[in-house]
């Protein structure tokens, strides 16, 4: 074994035992020997304990230390310490900008436990209240992980939307007269983006590819037949797809939908396709009615395109109000007022729903019971204060590992409604999780089952549970679903949200915005719920304020 994996694992070792609280003299003293094992002349190899004890730094203790390492490839001692802590935590301390001291704070105080989970807290600007960090220091973080995300070549879609949208416009400049959409992922609004595919109709590939090749936003420009491939700056993969006017629709039409959507359109097509001047001609030759690129992902649409009986998909401006927010209260960053003003001027919208967090959420200073009663009394004030303008009583009360909310009867009765969330004890197995989730929708105060999965997109799967369980048990118990918006979650996932329809659920588009700027998620939200199908009518959010007035009285009333 060379000198630097060795030292690397007494870095490792000081690390954990420095996250663990262990003897400060005997961590510098493993750190120290550490620095001096990678520096020295000579290879460890070989050396007797006898040997190793006289050089300079690793003394009598550590050199039997090594001599274990040299011998079995490990240390009891550091598979103690591994064991000790969670192998997210372990990971995050491979992440430039934070030592052990600052894990030790991301793990134990503010509870974090893996990157993934680490990444969100960025996004809800948590880490900027933990002693030793500040705005600078969070984003730095939030930028190591998104290049650390970006290495497996697939990409939120948030993540990409600005540059995909800046290729188009400059595409759109280079050659205006040309036909040109995007397509794939992206045109279907997919959750995740692995590649951006272009196709670009009436051009001569040669001439396309010498433009693109001089642009400053794309790298690894290479012509292949009619494809130009390249990547954007992120590392994102483009396909330029160019080809004949006459063709044009057909490669849009084949490059947009999953290959089981196409291939099963075009095996209702009885006769010659030749050369469509639409994709709608393609739709109508199959005996379909127009679908829109969001529903071309797989075939769950196709039979009732069929039979014209496609929804009309829910828009931004549908949205009547937003709920699941959080405010200074708990760990949000702007106050009550400047939020419901922020919504009634800038977004147009006839109300808010705060959902600080519960007393649980100890990490993102959840709400005493005492704090519930003075920002109770604070929205009545500013109900009275801001015209044309509601803010409802809410919480995100935690749903504890027996499936409990976390705040007694004659405290969940006050409040106007309630997004029971898990936010603990995330390592369920299915038959766990899904009983944790319907004893919470069973409660009769919970309103909206809140990120019902508890993913992070490209960093933490979410615990496994039986959707049509959790799902027919909402149907029974008049709970509605969140679609959460932050771009991270985008749960309930939109394969799912036929089936909550089907079975009478609705499904309301919470950004759990924990700033101002956070309610533009609700954008991602829609996204998502054009893929499922939803429409306006089954989403709470987009009922007037008059409306949703009704049905939460309704809930609380127990009708």
């Amino acid at each position: 074994m060379e000198n630097k994996p060795i030292a690397r694992t007494l870095r490792l070792l000081s690390q954990l035992m420095e996250l663990n609280e262990v003897n400060p003299f005997k961590i510098k003293s493993i750190a120290n020997a550490a620095f001096k094992v990678d520096k020295l002349p000579f290879p460890l190899a070989g050396k007797t304990v006898a040997e190793l004890e006289k050089i300079d730094g690793i003394g009598k203790s550590l050199a039997a230390k090594i001599a274990e390492l040299l011998e079995t490839g490990t240390m009891a001692e550091l598979q103690e310490m591994l064991a000790a802590t969670p192998e997210g935590v372990v990971e995050m301390m491979g992440i430039k900008g934070i030592g052990p001291k600052k894990v030790a704070i991301i793990w134990k105080e503010l509870g974090i436990e893996n990157v993934g989970e680490l990444y969100y807290a960025c996004n809800e600007n948590r880490l900027i209240e933990a002693k030793g960090f500040g705005l600078k220091t969070q984003e730095e973080i939030k930028k190591v992980i998104e290049f650390r995300m970006a290495g497996n070549g697939k990409f939120l879609y948030a993540q990409v939307e600005k540059e995909a949208k800046d290729l188009m416009e400059e595409i759109r400049g280079i050659f205006p007269d040309a036909l040109k959409h995007i397509a794939g992922e992206f045109r279907r609004l997919d959750e995740i983006i692995s590649e951006l595919v272009i196709v670009i109709g009436s051009l001569n590939q040669q001439v396309a590819y010498d433009a693109l090749a001089e642009l400053d936003t794309l790298q690894n420009v290479v012509l292949n037949g009619t494809h130009i491939s390249a990547e954007l700056k992120n590392g994102l993969l483009v396909d330029i797809i160019c080809v004949d006017k006459a063709n044009y629709y057909y490669e849009l039409f084949a490059n947009t939908g999953t290959t089981d959507h196409v291939e099963k359109v075009l095996s209702r097509i009885n006769t010659p396709l030749e050369q469509p001047e639409t994709e709608e001609v393609i739709y109508q030759k199959a005996g379909l009615a127009w679908m829109q690129p969001e529903l071309r992902d797989g075939i769950t649409f196709i039979e009732k395109a069929a039979e014209n009986k496609l929804p009309t998909l829910i828009s931004y401006h549908d949205l009547k109000g937003t709920l699941h927010n959080h405010s200074t209260w708990s760990d949000g960053v702007n106050t009550l007022e400047e939020i419901a003003l922020y919504c009634r001027d800038e977004l147009k919208l006839q109300y808010l729903g705060i959902c600080d967090h519960s007393k649980s959420a100890f990490y993102a200073k959840g709400l005493s019971i005492e704090r519930v009663l003075q920002q109770q009394e604070e929205i009545d004030h500013l109900n009275k204060k801001i015209t044309g303008f509601h803010i409802f009583k809410g919480i995100e009360s935690d749903i504890l590992n027996d499936g409990s909310l976390d705040y007694p009867e004659e405290i969940l009765k006050k409040f106007d409604f309630i997004v029971a969330s898990v936010h603990s004890n995330l390592k369920m197995q299915e038959d766990k999780a899904t009983a944790r989730l319907i004893k919470a929708i069973e409660n009769p105060y919970t309103t909206i089952l809140g990120h019902p999965t508890g993913r992070l997109l490209l960093s933490r799967k979410g615990y496994d549970i039986d959707y049509k369980k959790v799902i027919d048990a909402c149907a029974a118990n008049n709970v509605v679903i969140e679609i959460n918006a932050n771009p991270v979650r985008l749960d309930l996932d939109w394969r799912w949200h036929q089936y909550a329809l089907d079975k009478g659920v609705m499904l309301s588009i919470n950004p759990d915005a924990h700033r101002n700027s956070g309610f533009h998620d609700m954008h991602y939200g829609i996204n998502v719920a054009r893929k499922g199908g939803l429409n306006k009518e089954m989403c709470l959010n987009a009922l007037s304020l008059d409306e949703i007035s009704k049905v939460f009285e309704t809930k609380k009333s127990g009708k």
